[in-house]
Parts: C-alpha cells; structure tokens; sequence
C-alpha cells in the first residue's frame, strides 16, 4: 500500500533569512532527490495541505502569541519593523536575518499537514504518512524557540485525542535535540507516552531531557528520557529500540505513533556531536514501522531537522525508506570517519539504558 507524502512548495518560505542556520532550501533540495531516486508509482503520493486556521491553532498556542507572531514575521518578510517585546514570545534563535520569507504562513502549512496527516489515517485512507516539513518540538503554547514557531508534534497529538478521541498516543522523538516544547504540553498527561532520544543534554541546546525527567502527577512515567552519550552510532541506536523503546512501547498499546527528527543525528551534521551512517535513519524508519505493528501500522512521520545539506537528503529518504520497506539503496555522502567506522559510545549507552530501566521500573513492568 503507498504512504502518503504530505508537502507543499509554500514550505520552502520556511527560512529565516542569509546567514541563519534553517533556510528554507531544505525544502526545495528534499522534494527534487526523492523524485529523481523513487518514482511515484505504488510508493506514495505527494497531497498538498492547507494552512492551520487561527481555530486550529488555539488547540496549542495561546492567544496573544498567535497574534504577535503573525504580525511580527509577517512584517519582517515585508522589510518592516514590529513593535512589540519580541523577547516575550521568542527566543534570540528565531529572530529572522535580513529578508526572511513568509515564516508564520509556513508554519501554519507544517501545522496544516499534521492536521491532514491524523485525518488520512483515522480515515483509513492511508496506514502511514509521511509530513515533509515541521518537527518543531521546541515552541510551547506561548513561546518560540530553537527556530521552531509552531509545535506540530504536538498538535497532531492533541488534535488526535481531542477530535478522534484517541486515548493513548505514542510520540516517538528522534531528533538529536530533546523535544522540551512536546515535553511540557504533555508532562502531566497520561495518554501520550512521550519518547525522546537525544544527544546528552549537558552536551546541546536545550540542555533538558536528563533520565530523571520522568513526567508528573497522573503523567508520571510517561516521559521517557535517553540521552544519548556524544557519537553514539548504529550500534547504540538500535540496542536503545530492542532494550527501551520496543517493551514499553508493547506495554503502552499506543493507538498510533507519532514520529518526528530529521538527519541531525548524523555523524556529519554541524550542530550535533552523534555518530549514526545513513544506514543508522534507515534503521530507525525500520524499528518505527515494527512497533507501529501494535497499532495495525498507523504511523504519522514528521521530517524537518538537520543542518548539512549534503547529508539531508540522504537520511530523510533513508527515514521513509525504512519506514515504507522501500527496496532502495541509499550511499553514504561522505565517507566515514575512523572514530564512527566503530560505535566508540556503545558502553557508554549500555549505562544510559540501566539508568533509564532502574528510574522507570516502578511505572513499566518491562523494567522490574
């Protein structure tokens, strides 16, 4: 059965200006490599969302922060000025450079397509779909940061339990940034079991996301943590699925997952210090379409992040060939360090997994 591919050509005014680490480029390159090395065909279709309503956006965002961001980066596509304290809304990494394209209109696109993602699936139209674009886990409901404006992780999330009435939601994070925004929507909820593996917090922005950020109140042990220790590789990541994400996931029953990260736990990426081969994504596509056998293999797929243009391609297509069982290979863009050619970490991530065992055992019988 094909996938569904949501992406739009509007995406690429995600980009916030020369000269800022996210240019909406990502989303030009992406789009022409998975056409030139995967036909259509029985593999997917390519759908076009439509932009988040203000409506839409209330089920995650406060008022005055929908307000102030689309007037603030609406003006600054335009050359103009905002008043207004920009520091109360957003963080310094979201202030756009010189001419910025039309970031707010893109964002409720990213916001558009998870929608229309949770609708094909519970439809049954689709079993899988794939979001080209978003994966914005660091905006909260009144704030932006880490060069994300709008939480779709977290939208599709509520959107699903909220208008599905879905009870218990997977959402499985693994960018090499901790997800602190879907972290906090969800904290004390225990309907959505919130999995994250990422590069060592002391180690990467956000700084969050240590082993004993376990939830609170009724969602108490529903945050999972794993961070992941500096150039940690293959070998790591998949011990990491086998030993944590694949029993607890068995255990939590989700009704269906919710994956989101791009390629920057890639052993090249220029903002992260991890050590996967693009082998490594395909291999997370992988655990991610055999977990998503528990839920009859409903699965939304949010690809947005990293920051080497070369690697990009080639770790997104990786991501969605795993996830779909395409038969297609995929090279390495450069060659493989001496330090990555072996997981140097895998020790390391050995203690990571029995810190995270022994501090979720009393909420996971997988772990006593």
């Amino acid at each position: 059965m094909a996938i569904a591919v949501l992406y739009k050509e509007e995406l690429k005014e995600y980009d916030f200006g020369l000269g800022h680490p996210f240019r909406g480029d990502r989303y030009e390159i992406f789009p022409a490599f998975l056409k030139e090395n995967l036909a259509q065909d029985d593999n997917y279709r390519i759908l076009e969302a439509d932009q988040a309503t203000d409506e839409d956006l209330l089920l995650i965002c406060n008022r005055d922060y929908i307000e102030f961001t689309r007037d603030y980066f609406r003006a600054a596509n335009l050359g103009l000025s905002y008043p207004g304290s920009f520091s109360q809304y957003h963080s310094g990494d979201n202030i756009p450079r010189g001419k910025p394209g039309k970031l707010e209109e893109a964002a409720r696109l990213m916001i558009g397509q998870a929608k229309m993602a949770a609708d094909l699936i519970q439809s049954g139209e689709y079993k899988k779909v794939v979001c080209i674009g978003g994966n914005m886990h660091h905006a909260r409901p009144g704030y932006g940061e880490g060069f994300c404006i709008y939480n779709d992780n977290a939208f599709a999330a509520k959107y699903l339990m909220e208008r599905h009435e879905l009870e218990r939601v997977l959402i499985l994070d693994t960018d090499a940034h901790q997800g602190n925004g879907t972290c906090e929507y969800f904290y004390s909820d225990p309907r959505v079991l919130f999995i994250d593996l990422h590069q060592d917090p002391r180690t990467l922005y956000p700084g969050t996301g240590f082993v004993d950020e376990i939830g609170e109140g009724p969602g108490k042990g529903y945050t999972v943590n794993i961070p992941m220790p500096v150039y940690a590789g293959y070998d790591s990541y998949r011990l990491v699925f086998e030993e944590i994400i694949q029993p607890v996931t068995e255990e939590f029953k989700p009704q269906i997952i919710i994956r989101n990260g791009g390629s920057d736990p890639h052993f090249a990426d220029e903002l992260t210090n991890l050590g996967l081969p693009v082998k490594g994504f395909r291999m997370i596509g992988e655990e991610a379409r055999e977990i998503a056998e528990i839920c009859q293999g409903k699965e939304i797929d949010i690809i947005g992040s990293g920051y080497n243009k070369e690697v990009l391609p080639y770790a997104w297509l990786a991501l969605i060939a795993g996830l779909a069982d395409f038969k297609i290979e995929l090279e390495e863009p450069f060659p493989i360090p001496q330090r990555f050619q072996r997981d140097s970490s895998f020790e390391a991530t050995k203690e990571v997994i029995e810190q995270v065992k022994r501090r979720l055992k009393d909420y996971w019988k997988c772990f006593d």
